[in-house]
C-alpha cells in the first residue's frame, strides 16, 4: 500500500514540476493532467481517498486550465466526489456540485440530475432534511426535462417523505396527489396509486381536522372508482371516523388490523403515532371538561 502512496506522489511531483516549466502551453496541462491521473489511480490502489480526491480536483483545474474541457473537468470532479465518498461527506458535495454545475453548463442535464440526486441523497444519510429537499427538488425538475419520469417521481416521492416528516403537510398531500394521478394513465404505474393515495390521506389526518380527509376521500373515488374497494380506502375511512369520534381504541384497532395484513413501514407508523397522539390530548381535553 505505502508503495502505491509513494507511486503517487511521485506522479503528482513530475505533474507539478510539468506546469510550473515551459512548454507549447496546451500539451502541458495535457501531460500534467496525465500524471495526475496515474497518481489518483495509485492513491486509489492504496485505499488513500483524501489523496486521490486532492489530485482528482487538481486534475479538474488542469482540464479547465489547460484544454477548457468542461466534460473531462466534471468528470474530474466528479471522480473526486467518489473519493471523497468514503471519507469526508463534506468535500464530496462540493466536489459533486462543481461537476453537476459544469454538465449543466455544456447541457448534460441527464449527468446534472444524477449528481443532484446524489447529493440529495447524501444530505439525506446526513439526515438534513431541508437540503436533501432542495436537491431532489432540483433532481426532479432536470428528470422530468430529461422525460425520466419514473426518475423524477422517486425525487418528488422523497421530498414529500420528507416534508410530511417536517410537518410540512400540504405539500406533501399535493405532491402525492399529483403522482397518484399521473399514474391512473400508467399500466406500469398505475398499481402504486393506492399507495400513493393512502400516503396523501395519513398526511390529510395528521392535519387533524376530519372535513378535508372526508372531502379527500370522495375525490379520491371519483379519481380513481376502484380505490374505494381497497384496505387502503378502508384504513383512511376508519380512522377518518375515529378522529371525528375522538376515539383513541377505535384508532388503534384500525391501525392494527391492516398491520396484521400490509405491514406499515415506518414512515406511515411515525405519522400515524402523531395523528394518535392528537386524538389522545382532544380526548384528554373533552376529560378535563367533563
Amino acid at each position: 500500500m505505502s508503495d502505491q502512496i509513494s507511486k503517487g506522489l511521485e506522479f503528482e511531483k513530475k505533474a507539478e514540476k510539468k506546469l510550473s516549466g515551459w512548454g507549447i502551453f496546451g500539451s502541458k496541462y495535457e501531460d500534467a493532467s496525465d500524471l495526475y491521473e496515474k497518481a489518483a489511480n495509485c492513491y486509489k490502489l492504496a485505499k488513500s481517498w483524501d489523496q486521490a480526491g486532492a489530485v482528482y480536483v487538481k486534475l479538474a483545474q488542469c482540464h479547465l486550465k489547460g484544454t477548457d474541457s468542461k466534460h473531462e473537468a466534471a468528470n474530474a470532479y466528479a471522480d473526486a466526489g467518489h473519493s471523497y465518498k468514503k471519507t469526508n461527506t463534506k468535500e464530496c458535495i462540493s466536489c459533486l456540485e462543481q461537476a453537476l454545475n459544469l454538465f449543466m453548463e455544456i447541457g448534460r442535464l441527464s449527468m446534472s440530475a444524477r449528481y443532484c440526486k446524489e447529493i440529495a441523497e447524501l444530505y439525506e444519510q446526513e439526515q438534513n432534511l431541508e437540503q436533501a429537499i432542495s436537491y431532489y427538488d432540483k433532481a426532479a425538475d432536470l428528470f422530468q426535462g430529461e422525460e425520466v419520469t419514473t426518475s423524477a417521481n422517486q425525487c418528488k416521492q422523497k421530498i414529500a417523505q420528507f416534508s410530511a416528516q417536517l410537518e410540512q403537510y400540504q405539500k406533501a398531500i399535493e405532491i402525492y396527489e399529483d403522482i397518484a394521478r399521473q399514474s391512473l394513465n400508467n399500466n406500469l404505474l398505475k398499481y402504486g396509486v393506492r399507495g400513493h393515495l393512502l400516503n396523501a390521506g395519513i398526511c390529510h389526518l395528521c392535519k387533524g381536522d376530519v372535513v378535508p380527509i372526508t372531502n379527500a376521500l370522495e375525490r379520491y373515488q371519483e379519481l380513481d372508482p376502484t380505490f374505494s374497494a381497497t384496505r387502503e380506502y378502508r384504513l383512511l375511512a376508519d380512522l377518518a371516523a375515529a378522529l371525528d369520534e375522538e376515539d383513541v381504541a377505535k384508532f388503534t384497532d384500525a391501525v392494527k388490523e391492516f398491520d396484521s395484513m400490509t405491514k406499515l413501514d415506518e414512515w406511515k407508523t411515525t405519522l400515524l403515532l402523531r395523528v394518535k397522539l392528537l386524538l389522545k390530548a382532544k380526548e384528554e381535553e373533552e376529560d378535563d371538561l367533563t
